[in-house]
């Protein structure tokens, strides 16, 4: 069957590997689009050696003629946008022509970031360790029916009045609850009327282009952002992002309907980890998380913080691949276990099934099977017969446990280092 659209997502904690699939597979397509997270998301490419880091534009901006939209899922954060653009666009990557911006997608204003800044610490020792960039008090702006839409924006008389009104109820809580300084008008307003000024001519009506590209036998290609485990109903609440992870949410952050989705595509990395606070049954705090963090390079794309690492978790990754209805999984950074003699995988959580609230998580104690490394190098190859017999045994394992089939091996960082069984896009 012909595929239009695939969705790809993180099937863990994030920080999968995400941004370097959708760039290798926006070589056959027309249109790529983010469709939820905001610029907490940190996407990093390595494109011949040279690293770039996206946070809010699609990973397909570095494939030239592939238009790039970010949809109404999504929450923006225009001086960060504008930020990334510039970047780009100092580096020689054609950005605005090709850039689209949803009018339907919420705006994070500054009360929304440093609402976030204080209640982290206020918190203290039980903060859940977000970004700080206002993703959260924006979606609950967006699901308040208070929030500012980036069409909004674009009308200084609209903005004028909606914001003065949320300001004030937003600057009530800073000043009175957090004893803060709270935000000036006209300072907000004159900063988002000059924003707005930047980026007016990317914001269309991004379902309708979507559905021209549809129309015309296009191809698609729908990137999310953190991972699955992070979801704010079937993640590890309440230490989960502020937005729907799953698959679902390609649907309801771009207009697309569910049957318009042919293939999604699951990333998952050979072994498991995650920023911030939360369960996390498989940590290690031994040598051999040390070993994952060193090889890996495990700091987080957009924050800097180092990773916590540990065992792949396949009790969580079997969960991700139903919720998601995965057609396939891409397994990333199998090269990162080039070095171990001894590989674990997390097969059971004990008596106990997939954890329904916080409690449950805490008590959980992973069962694991052992496996045998295969100590030799796996660093960039590209057809699988080229793997040693004790990796292919690992990642058949992994395929039979979740039901999912192995589609990709990313066998190191750059583009060109994968193994392609099947390609998601044909």
């Amino acid at each position: 069957m012909k595929k239009s659209v695939v969705v790809v997502l993180g099937t863990q904690w994030g920080d999968e590997g995400k941004g370097k699939i959708v760039d290798l597979l926006t070589e056959r397509a027309d249109a790529v689009m983010r469709y939820q997270g905001g610029h907490n998301a940190g996407h990093t490419l390595i494109i011949n050696d040279e690293k770039t880091v996206l946070h809010l534009i699609p990973s397909g901006i570095l494939r030239e003629g592939v238009k790039c939209y970010i949809g109404n899922g999504v929450v923006i954060e225009p001086a960060a946008l504008i930020k990334e653009i510039k970047n780009l666009e100092a580096s020689g990557v054609d950005v605005q022509s090709r850039l689209y911006l949803s009018k339907s997608a919420p705006v994070i204003m500054p009360y929304h970031i440093k609402l976030d800044q204080l209640r982290e610490t206020k918190k203290g020792k039980a903060a859940i360790g977000t970004t700080g960039r206002g993703i959260g008090p924006s979606y609950e702006d967006k699901v308040a029916r208070r929030g500012i839409l980036v069409g909004d924006l674009l009308d200084a008389e609209l903005l004028k009045e909606k914001l003065s009104t949320v300001l004030d109820y937003h600057n009530f809580v800073i000043e009175n609850y957090h004893q803060a300084q709270p935000l000036d008008f006209n300072e907000v307003y004159n900063n988002a009327l000059e924003q707005a000024a930047f980026i007016k001519n990317m914001c269309v009506d991004v379902t309708d282009a979507l559905h021209t590209h549809l129309n015309k036998d296009h191809k698609l290609l729908m990137e999310g952002a953190q991972g699955s485990l992070l979801d704010i109903d079937h993640g590890t609440y309440p230490y989960v992002t502020s937005s729907n992870t799953t698959s679902g949410s390609a649907s309801t952050g771009s207009g697309l309907g569910a049957t318009h989705i042919d293939y999604v595509l699951g990333i998952t990395k050979a072994y498991t980890t995650r920023v911030g606070g939360g369960p996390f049954p498989t940590e290690l705090f031994d040598e051999d998380g040390v070993e994952l963090a060193k090889r890996g390079v495990e700091f987080g794309a957009t924050t800097g913080r180092p990773r916590r690492c540990g065992w792949l978790d396949l009790v969580a990754l079997k969960r991700a691949v139903q919720v998601n209805g995965v057609s396939g999984l891409c397994v990333t950074k199998i090269d990162v276990l080039d070095s171990f003699k001894t590989i674990k995988l997390c097969t059971s959580y004990g008596d106990q099934s997939f954890p329904g609230s916080i409690k449950e998580w805490t008590n959980v104690t992973p069962e694991y099977k052992s496996f045998a490394g295969w100590q030799s190098s796996t660093r960039g190859m590209t057809e699988f017969n080229q793997l040693p017999q004790a990796a292919k045994v690992l990642v058949d394992y992994i395929a039979e446990f979740t039901g999912a089939p192995i589609h990709m091996i990313s066998t190191g960082p750059d583009r060109c280092e994968n193994i392609l069984l099947v390609d998601p896009m044909t």
